[in-house]
C-alpha cells in the first residue's frame, strides 16, 4: 500500500523522535537549567507537588544547604541533602549538565558537590512523587539520591547490604553526626556510634538479629519501607523481619519516614495525607525504644556527652543535661560533654577534710552503668555515701540492691528514668565552703635575722668549737636531709600508686599468721585475711605473698604495683595495697568469695550454660581491656581457669599479672622468657619469634573450649585416646559438623546451638598456630557477643598438626 504521508510530515516526526527519546514529561530538568542560592530561588518540583529539590537557607542567612523537601507539608522537612559538611554561599549555583548531571558550585565556580556516576551523557533529569530526584541518559539511569541517602529513608526506597543511614550533627547542623544505621554484610541491621575524628565504628548499641548462621543465604540483604508504613528487613526466604511494630496499624493514608536523629534514635514518623496545616508528624515506632537505658558496651558517650544525664521525652527522644555542680563544656552544645564547676581531685582536696569541701547530691533513679573502679557489697545506703566523700578519686556513688559502685570521671551514658532501680550520690563543693588558712610559712626575714645571731657567736668562739658546732651541724643536716628525701620517695610512690602502704607486721596480723592458704600461683603463695578499712568496718582480702625474691620476682613486683594500681576494670580483680619491707613483698588484692573459675568449671555441678557464656565474654572484655585500653599495653601471659575468680554474683575478674610483661606505646612485641602454664601455652614461646598480645588470645581460645566444654585442655581419664587432647578434639568436632558432641547431653547449650556454634569457631581461631590467623581479642569480643559475623577457621591438610590448621 502506497503512503500517504506527506514528506515534510515525516522529516517533521524524526525531528521530534529525541525529544520523545530524551522527555518523559514536561516537567523533566535539561541540561543547562540551574537554581542560584537567594531568599526566593524557586526549586525543582516533582509532578504533583510532592517533594522539591532546591536550596534551603540555614540558621546563617548567607549558606545554603542543597535539599529534597516534602513541598506540601508545613515546617520543612528535608529528607535529603548534599553538602551538610559545606554549606554553599550565597549565589552558588546548582545545574544539570550533560556530562557531570547535578553540579554545586560557589559563586567562583569553584565545585563545592556532583553527582557521581560513572559513564554517560545526561539527556534529562526528574523530581519524582517518590521523593527519589533521578538523573537521566537516554536509556537509564545514571544518578539517584534514593541509591546515596543522607538520613532518611522514604517509601520505595531500599538499603542494600552495605549501605547505610547517617545522622546529622544536630537538628539543624547538616554536618557529619555520631550515628550510623547500617545493613551490614551479615545480613544483620545494626545502629552504632562512631568517632568523628577517626570514622572508628563503635559497638552497635542495636541489632536486628537478621544473620542466618545455618543458612547464610536466608539473612537479611534489603531494609525496606513501603507506602503502607511496613519497614523491615527482608530475608533471602523473602520472610521479612518487621522493624516497625508500633502503636499505630500501617496505612497507605499517610506519608511516611524513617529517619536516623542526630540523638541516635531511628524514627519511623507518619503525617496525614489530608489534613490541615497544623498537624505535626507523629511518631510510629523508635529504635531502639529507649535510648537512655540503651547500653552503649565499652566505647563513646553515648547519646549525651560525658558526664551528663539522658532522660526520655514523651516522643521517645532524649533530653541531655549536666548534673548539679556540672555545665556544658560548650555552650552550644547541649547534647556535648558536661564539666564541673568546680576544682576536684585528690591534689585540689590535699589540705581540706572531704567532709569540710564536699556535700552529696541524691540523684533518684538515676545511674551511671560504666567508670566504675571499686564495688563494695555488702553495705548499706550511709556507708556507701560516707565511702565516697572519704575517697578522693571518688566523683559519684551508685547504690541498689547489688552494693554500692564508685566511679570516676569521666562518665558515659548517664541515664535518669523510672526502670532505673539505682540512687546515686554525686559529690560537688559546699556552696558556702571557705578554704582553710594554710599553714603559716616562717617569715625568711626572721631567718635571716637568726643567721646573723649565730655566726656572729660563732665569730666570738675559739677556732676549734668553731669547727666542731659547724661539723655537727653538717652532719645533722645530711641526715636530715636523707629522711626527708626517704620520706618523700615513700610518700611519691604512695601517691603515684593510690594504694595503701602495708608493712610486714600488719599484713601477718591480717592473715592470722599466714595461717589460710587460698592457692599457690607461679611466683608464690596467696592467703586469705581481713583488714580495718575504718574504726568500724573490715573487709577480706587476699595477700600475696612473694616466696622467691630474686631479681626477676623483684621487677615483676614493681611493675605490679606501679602499673595495676592504674587498670580499673569490672573484669579485672582490684589491687588494694602492697608490702615493700626487706625482703618481704606482698600484693593485697581484694577477696572474691566465689574461688575461681577452675573450681566452678571442674567441681561436681555443672553451670548452666547461660553462666558459661556470660563468665567468657567477661573475661574477653578483661583481655581487651589490658591489651588495647591500657597505657601502657599488658600482656597477661598466663591465662587460665586458676587466674580468673569470681566475685558474689558470678561475674568473671581476671587475676594474678605477677606474669605480665608490659608494652610501650611504640611496641606490638616482646622477647622474653617462656611464661605461662602447659596447655595454654601459644607455640611462639617455642620458636625464635616476637611474643605478642596474641599468645593470651591463644590461651584465651583454650581456656573458652573448657568454658564450653566443661572440662579440662588435658583430660585422660575420658577413655577415648582422639578426646584426651581437648583442643584437637575440638577440631575434629568441627570437621565432623558434630560440635554437639562438645557439650554432650547439656539441654540448655544444644537448645542454643547458633551460640554454640559462634563460640567455638571463635575459640578455633584463637587457637590458630599462625600468629596471623589469630584475631585480635577485640574482634574475639565482638565475635562472641554477636556483633560480627564469624566465618569458618582455616584449614589445611588433615595430616598437619590439630592446631585447628588442620
Amino acid at each position: 500500500m502506497a503512503s500517504v504521508f506527506h514528506p515534510l510530515f515525516s522529516a517533521y516526526i524524526l525531528l521530534l523522535l529525541p525529544l520523545v527519546a530524551a522527555q518523559s514529561s514536561a516537567g523533566d530538568i535539561r541540561p543547562s537549567t540551574f537554581i542560584e542560592a537567594t531568599d526566593d530561588a524557586n526549586p525543582w518540583l516533582s509532578s504533583s507537588n510532592h517533594f522539591a529539590l532546591g536550596f534551603h537557607q540555614l540558621e546563617n542567612k548567607d549558606q545554603f544547604l542543597l535539599a529534597i523537601w516534602y513541598y506540601k507539608i508545613p515546617n520543612r522537612t528535608i529528607v535529603w541533602y548534599a553538602n551538610g559538611d559545606k554549606p554553599a554561599p550565597r549565589r552558588s549555583k546548582v545545574e544539570l549538565t550533560a556530562d557531570q548531571g547535578l553540579v554545586l558550585t560557589d559563586p567562583n565556580g569553584l565545585l563545592i558537590w556532583r553527582s557521581d556516576f560513572a559513564t554517560g551523557e545526561v539527556a534529562f533529569a526528574t523530581m519524582n512523587d517518590t521523593g527519589n530526584f533521578v538523573v537521566y541518559s537516554d536509556s537509564e539511569s545514571l544518578w539517584e539520591s534514593f541509591n546515596n541517602p543522607t538520613d532518611t529513608l522514604l517509601p520505595t526506597q531500599v538499603i542494600d547490604r552495605g549501605g547505610l543511614l547517617s545522622s546529622r550533627h544536630k537538628e539543624n547542623n547538616f554536618s557529619k553526626g555520631r550515628f550510623q544505621f547500617r545493613l551490614l554484610p551479615d545480613g544483620n541491621a545494626v545502629l552504632n556510634s562512631i568517632n568523628l575524628e577517626s570514622n572508628f565504628t563503635y559497638v552497635a548499641y542495636y541489632i536486628s538479629g537478621t544473620y542466618d548462621q545455618q543458612n547464610s543465604s536466608n539473612s537479611g540483604f534489603q531494609v525496606r519501607l513501603d507506602q503502607d508504613g511496613s519497614f523491615y528487613v527482608l530475608r533471602g526466604n523473602n520472610q521479612t523481619h518487621s522493624l516497625s511494630v508500633g502503636d499505630e496499624a500501617p496505612s497507605a493514608d499517610y506519608h511516611y519516614r524513617a529517619t536516623l536523629n542526630f540523638d541516635g534514635v531511628l524514627t519511623l514518623s507518619s503525617y496525614p495525607k489530608n489534613t490541615g496545616s497544623s498537624r505535626n508528624w507523629s511518631v510510629v515506632k523508635t529504635i531502639p525504644d529507649n535510648i537512655c537505658t540503651t547500653n552503649f558496651a565499652e566505647l563513646g558517650s553515648g547519646t549525651c556527652g560525658f558526664n551528663s544525664i539522658c532522660t526520655l521525652k514523651p516522643d521517645k527522644r532524649p533530653e541531655c543535661k549536666c548534673p548539679p555542680g556540672y555545665s556544658l563544656s560548650d555552650a552550644n552544645e547541649e547534647y556535648g560533654n558536661c564539666q564541673a564547676d568546680f576544682m576536684q581531685g585528690c591534689a585540689a582536696d590535699a589540705q581540706n577534710s572531704s567532709q569540710d569541701l564536699y556535700k552529696l547530691v541524691e540523684l533518684q533513679n538515676t545511674d551511671w552503668p560504666t567508670s566504675d573502679y571499686e564495688r563494695i557489697n555488702p553495705c548499706s545506703v550511709n556507708d556507701c555515701k560516707a565511702y565516697c566523700l572519704q575517697d578522693c578519686l571518688c566523683i559519684v556513688a551508685v547504690y541498689n540492691e547489688n552494693g554500692c559502685w564508685k566511679k570516676s570521671l569521666p562518665l558515659p551514658y548517664g541515664r535518669q528514668d523510672t526502670q532505673v532501680t539505682s540512687i546515686s550520690f554525686l559529690k560537688v563543693r559546699k556552696d558556702n565552703f571557705a578554704h582553710k588558712t594554710p599553714p603559716t610559712m616562717p617569715d625568711k626575714k626572721g631567718n635571716q635575722n637568726s643567721l646573723i645571731i649565730l655566726i656572729s657567736v660563732l665569730l666570738g668562739s675559739s677556732v676549734f668549737v668553731n669547727f666542731l658546732l659547724v661539723g655537727i651541724l653538717c652532719m645533722g643536716s645530711f641526715f636530715l636531709y636523707q629522711k626527708k628525701i626517704s620520706r618523700n620517695q615513700r610518700n611519691k610512690t604512695i601517691i603515684q600508686s593510690s594504694l595503701r602502704y602495708f608493712n610486714y607486721e600488719e599484713m601477718e596480723d591480717a592473715t592470722n599468721g599466714f595461717k589460710e592458704e587460698l592457692g599457690r600461683g607461679s611466683f608464690g603463695i596467696v592467703y586469705k585475711g581481713v583488714i580495718d578499712t575504718d574504726s568500724q568496718h573490715q573487709t577480706g582480702v587476699a595477700v600475696k605473698k612473694l616466696d622467691r625474691v630474686v631479681q626477676d620476682t623483684d621487677k615483676e613486683f614493681r611493675t605490679e604495683v606501679s602499673v595495676i594500681a592504674q587498670t580499673h576494670h569490672r573484669n579485672l580483680v582490684k589491687l588494694l595495697g602492697y608490702c615493700d619491707e626487706s625482703q618481704h613483698r606482698m600484693l593485697v588484692y581484694e577477696y572474691l568469695s566465689n574461688g575461681t573459675l577452675a573450681s566452678f568449671l571442674f567441681g561436681d555441678i555443672k553451670p548452666s550454660w547461660n553462666q558459661r557464656t556470660e563468665i567468657a565474654v567477661g573475661i574477653a572484655r578483661g583481655l581487651c581491656y589490658l591489651h588495647e585500653e591500657c597505657s601502657p599495653q599488658i600482656i597477661h601471659c598466663d591465662i587460665k581457669p586458676q587466674n580468673i575468680l569470681l566475685d558474689d554474683y558470678y561475674e568473671a575478674r581476671i587475676s594474678d599479672f605477677g606474669l605480665s610483661k608490659l608494652l610501650g606505646t611504640d611496641q606490638s612485641f616482646t622477647n622474653t622468657n617462656i611464661r605461662g602454664t602447659k596447655g595454654y601455652v601459644a607455640p611462639e614461646w617455642f620458636k625464635t619469634v616476637p611474643v605478642s598480645v596474641k599468645v593470651d588470645v591463644y590461651s584465651f581460645g583454650v581456656l573458652l573450649l573448657e568454658i564450653i566444654c566443661c572440662r579440662r585442655n588435658v583430660a585422660m581419664d575420658v577413655g577415648e585416646v582422639e578426646r584426651e587432647i581437648l583442643t584437637d578434639w575440638a577440631c575434629d568436632c568441627f570437621l565432623e559438623g558434630a560440635v554437639d558432641a562438645l557439650v554432650d547431653s547439656d539441654a540448655e547449650a544444644l537448645s542454643d546451638k547458633m551460640k554454640l556454634e559462634r563460640f567455638v569457631m571463635a575459640a578455633l581461631w584463637c587457637i590458630q598456630e599462625d600468629i596471623s590467623f589469630r584475631p585480635t581479642m577485640k574482634k574475639v569480643l565482638l565475635m562472641l557477643e554477636g556483633i560480627i559475623q564469624v566465618p569458618a577457621p582455616p584449614f589445611t591438610s588433615p595430616l598437619t598438626s590439630h592446631s585447628c590448621q588442620i
